[in-house]
C-alpha cells in the first residue's frame, strides 16, 4: 500500500530528475549566468523539499511532508521552466516546445495548489470538516480547467514560443468565451486561497489542547515572513532606490516556512512559540515604523538638503533613534499583552508582589501563588535551595520531589537558591525567565527558612542541652549516692561501732584500720570517674596527652595527628569530647580496624576529625550520641558534620571557634 511517505519519495527522485534537465537546459542557454540562476533555484527549494522528506520519514502517514515536498518542488519547476525559455530563445525547435506552450499558460495556478493543501490539511493532515472537501477538490478541479482554457485560446502564445504551432486549438469565434470563462476562475481559485488561510484562523479557535495550538502558531510565525519581504522591497527603494532586497525576504521566507512546519510537527516545544511570536511582531512592528519615520525625515530633510545628502540621512537616523528609544519597551507590553499573555501577566504578578512586599502589604512567601494565578498553573512549584544541602523546599520548610517535571533553576551572584518547577503550562523559556526576575524574592524567602529553621534548630539545641544536664545531674546524684556516698556511710558506721567496742577489746584495730582504707580507697576512686567524667585530669597536660591516654585504652588501633595543643580549656574540653564521643560510637556501631584522629588549628578555627574504615551508614538521629555531641558543638559555637558513605566508612568533623 502507498503511504505519503513513498509518495513524498517518490516526488523527490521526480525533482532530482528535473534539476537535471535544469542542468542540461543551463548548458543550452549558454551556462554562466543560467547556471547561477539554477542554483539560486534550487537553494530556495531545497529547504522545503528536505525537510518534507524529513516530516514524512518521522510521520510515515501524514501528507504535510508530501505537500512541503511539493512547495520546496515550485521553486525547482519555477527555474527550471526559465532555463528552458532562455534555452528555446537560443536554440528553437527543443523536444516538447508545442505541448509545453500549451499546458504552461494557464500552469501558474497549480504552483499554489500545494500551499493551499498545506493550509488546509496542517497539522494532522485532515480537514477541519466535511464541507472543506469542496475547498480541497476546488484547489485541484479549477488550475485543471484554468489551464486547459488556456491551451485552447486561439491567441499567440508569449516569447520565445511565438512561432509554436497550437497543440489545442479552438476557432477565433470561441476566443470571447474562452477569456470570460478563464477570467471567471480567477476570483474563484482566489476565494479558495482565501478559505485555505481561514481554515488556519479557524483550527485555533477550534483547538483546545495546547500542542494543537502550539503547531498553529509555529506555521503562522513561518507565515508571518511574507510581510517581511514588503519591508525588504521598501527598505531597497529606500536606501538603494530597486526592489532587490526583496530576493533575500524571498529566501527567508522558502526557508521559514518550512522549518516553521517541520517544528511544528516534529517538535513543537522546542521553543516557546508565544515569546518567538511576540518578538518578531514586535520588531516588525518597530521596523516598519522606523521605515516610516526614516521616510518621512528623509523626504522633509531632503527638502531643504537635498535627497542625497549625508546630513539628511543622519538627521533621519538621529531623528528615528530618538523617536523610537522611549517606544519600545512600551510596545513591546502591548505585544505581550495581545500575543504573550501569560509572560505579561506573570511579570506584572511579580513586580507587584515586589512593591507590596517593600511597602509590608505582601509576604513574599506568596510568589508560587502569585504566579500559579498568572499562568493558571495550579501545579506550579517554588522551591528554595538551603545552604549545604541538595534538595528543594517549599515555602514552610516541606521538602518538594519535582519528578519528571521541568526544573527552572534560579541562580543569584553565580549560586542555585531555588527552582520554579513547572506544573502543567508554561514553556521552559518563559519559566527560566521568570525565575531570573524572581531571584530577590525566593532569596529573601530562603534566608528566611534559614534564619526560622536556625532559631527553631537553636530552640530544640537548648532544650536538649537542658534535658541533658538534667540527666547528668541526676546521674551524678545516683553514682554518688550509689557508690562513695554508701562506702562513706558505711564506714563511718563502723568506725562509731568500733568506738564503741574499743574498751571492751572486742575490736581488731588493725583488721578495723586495713577495711576503712580500703573502703577509703574505692570511695577515692570512684571519686576519680565521676570527676573525670566531668573534667578529665588527663587533660592537665595538654590535649594531645589526654587524646593519647584516650588511644591508649581503645580496643583498636587508633592514629593520633594533634597539632594543636596550647588550647582554651573550653575548647579542649569541647575537642576532647568530641573525639571521645566519635571514638566510642565508631567501637560500638561500625567495628572498624583502625581509628584516626587529627586535630588542627588555623587562625581562630580547631578543626576535629574521627575517621574509621567501617561500613559506613551512620546518621546524626534525635537522642542518640552523635545528636547531643552536635548540641555540644553548637553550644559552644561550632559544627558538626558527618559524612558517612554506605561502605566508605565514616567522618565526623567538628569546626570550633578559638579566639587567640
Amino acid at each position: 500500500m502507498l503511504t505519503p511517505r513513498l509518495y513524498a519519495y517518490a516526488v523527490t527522485g521526480a525533482l532530482c530528475v528535473l534539476a537535471g534537465a535544469g542542468a542540461v537546459f543551463a548548458v543550452l542557454a549558454g551556462g554562466g549566468g543560467a547556471a547561477l540562476v539554477l542554483a539560486a533555484g534550487v537553494a530556495i527549494g531545497l529547504p522545503s523539499v528536505g525537510l518534507g522528506v524529513l516530516v514524512a520519514t518521522r510521520r510515515p502517514d501524514s501528507v504535510v511532508g508530501l505537500l512541503l515536498v511539493l512547495v520546496g518542488g515550485t521553486a525547482v519547476w519555477l527555474t527550471v521552466e526559465e532555463l528552458y525559455h532562455q534555452a528555446v530563445a537560443r536554440r528553437p525547435g527543443l523536444p516538447f516546445t508545442a505541448l509545453y506552450s500549451a499546458l504552461s499558460q494557464g500552469g501558474w495556478m497549480f504552483l499554489y495548489v500545494p500551499a493551499g493543501l498545506l493550509m488546509l490539511l496542517f497539522p494532522d493532515g485532515r480537514l477541519p470538516g466535511r464541507r472543506w472537501r469542496r475547498a480541497a477538490a476546488g484547489l485541484l478541479v479549477v488550475p485543471v480547467l484554468f489551464t486547459l482554457i488556456s491551451a485552447f485560446d486561439p491567441g499567440p502564445y508569449p516569447a520565445p514560443f511565438q512561432d509554436t504551432p497550437h497543440l489545442l486549438r479552438l476557432p477565433e469565434a470561441y476566443a470571447p468565451v474562452l477569456l470570460v470563462a478563464g477570467l471567471a476562475l480567477l476570483p474563484v481559485f482566489l476565494g479558495l486561497l482565501i478559505a485555505s488561510t481561514t481554515a488556519i484562523v479557524i483550527r485555533y479557535r477550534r483547538a483546545a489542547d495546547e500542542v494543537g495550538r502550539a503547531q498553529l502558531k509555529w506555521f503562522a510565525l513561518g507565515a508571518g515572513f511574507l510581510p517581511l519581504t514588503l519591508l525588504l522591497c521598501w527598505a531597497g527603494y529606500l536606501f538603494f532606490g530597486v526592489p532587490d532586497l526583496v530576493i533575500a525576504g524571498l529566501a527567508a521566507t522558502a526557508l521559514a516556512i518550512p522549518a516553521a512546519t517541520a517544528i511544528a510537527v516534529l517538535r513543537h516545544d522546542l521553543y516557546d512559540i508565544d515569546r518567538a511570536i511576540s518578538t518578531a511582531v514586535t520588531y516588525g512592528v518597530v521596523t516598519t515604523i522606523l521605515l516610516g519615520f526614516y521616510t518621512a525625515a528623509s523626504f522633509l530633510v531632503g527638502l531643504g538638503a537635498g535627497r542625497t545628502s549625508p546630513a539628511a540621512a543622519a538627521a533621519a537616523t538621529a531623528a528615528c533613534a530618538a523617536a523610537l528609544s522611549p517606544l519600545r519597551t512600551r510596545l513591546q507590553r502591548w505585544v505581550d499583552r495581545r500575543f504573550y499573555p501569560a509572560r505579561q501577566a506573570a511579570l506584572s504578578a511579580i513586580e507587584e508582589l515586589r512593591h507590596r512586599t517593600h511597602t509590608g502589604q505582601a509576604r513574599p512567601e506568596q510568589l508560587e501563588a502569585s504566579l500559579r494565578t498568572a499562568l493558571r498553573d495550579p501545579m506550579l512549584r517554588v522551591g528554595y535551595r538551603l545552604p549545604g544541602t541538595s534538595v528543594l523546599v517549599d515555602a514552610v520548610g516541606d521538602p518538594i520531589d519535582p519528578g519528571a517535571a521541568h526544573v527552572a533553576p534560579v541562580r543569584l551572584g553565580g549560586r542555585d537558591i531555588g527552582a520554579i518547577v513547572r506544573g502543567t503550562t508554561g514553556s521552559r523559556e518563559l519559566l527560566r525567565e521568570l525565575a531570573s526576575v524572581s531571584a530577590l524574592l525566593v532569596e529573601v524567602v530562603r534566608l528566611r527558612i534559614e534564619v526560622t529553621r536556625a532559631l527553631d534548630e537553636a530552640e530544640a539545641s537548648r532544650t536538649r542541652l537542658l534535658h541533658a544536664g538534667y540527666e547528668e545531674r541526676r546521674r551524678l546524684e545516683r553514682d554518688l549516692h550509689d557508690g562513695a556516698q554508701q562506702r562513706l556511710v558505711s564506714l563511718g558506721m563502723a568506725i562509731r561501732l568500733a568506738q564503741r567496742h574499743l574498751s571492751d577489746g572486742t575490736v581488731d584495730v588493725d583488721d578495723l584500720l586495713d577495711r576503712s582504707v580500703a573502703e577509703l580507697a574505692l570511695a577515692v576512686s570512684e571519686l576519680r570517674q565521676i570527676a573525670h567524667g566531668l573534667r578529665p585530669s588527663s587533660l592537665d597536660d595538654g590535649l594531645g596527652n589526654a587524646l593519647a591516654m584516650l588511644a591508649g585504652k581503645a580496643p583498636v588501633p587508633v592514629t593520633l595527628d594533634v597539632s594543636a595543643d596550647d588550647l582554651p580549656e573550653d575548647v579542649a574540653m569541647t575537642a576532647y569530647y568530641v573525639a571521645s564521643e566519635a571514638m566510642t560510637n565508631a567501637v560500638k556501631h561500625a567495628g572498624p580496624v583502625a581509628i584516626g584522629v587529627h586535630v588542627d588549628r588555623r587562625g581562630d578555627r580547631v578543626t576535629v576529625q574521627i575517621s574509621d574504615d567501617g561500613p559506613g551508614g551512620a546518621t546524626i538521629r534525635p537522642g542518640a550520641g552523635l545528636a547531643g555531641l552536635s548540641d555540644r558543638v553548637k553550644a559552644a559555637g561550632g559544627a558538626l558534620r558527618l559524612s558517612s558513605p554506605a561502605g566508605g566508612g565514616t567522618l565526623v568533623e567538628a569546626v570550633l571557634p578559638c579566639a587567640s
